[in-house]
């Protein structure tokens, strides 16, 4: 996920340079009055989404897939508590029911 993230702001770093030197050169349309920096990291943000969407495709899949994993594990992990305690809940009832016919 940390790949996947990195790789983004490359992509946004690299769209906010070409913004930016479009911008000054007079190519793109500088903002109103002092809104030029906010311009342009708009423009470089709607630049970099499809973009990102389509070059980063594998990679987001497979930081998705890690996710899913991740999760997947956690669920296991949470259903084998569950049954742990359980159990032993299961146990400490047999006892008590064993202890209390004997008393």
């Amino acid at each position: 996920m940390l790949r996947y993230t990195l790789m983004r702001l490359g992509v946004f770093a690299g769209c906010l340079v070409v913004v930016w030197g479009l911008v000054y050169s007079g190519l793109a349309p500088r903002g109103l009055g002092d809104s030029n920096g906010l311009w342009i990291i708009l423009l470089a943000l709607l630049i970099s989404a499809p973009i990102s969407l389509v070059v980063l495709r594998k990679e987001r899949d497979r930081a998705s897939e890690r996710i899913v994993q991740r999760v997947n594990r956690a669920k296991a992990d949470l259903e084998a508590n569950r049954n742990q305690e359980d159990a032993a809940d299961e146990t400490a009832r047999t006892q008590g029911q064993a202890q209390g016919q004997a008393s």
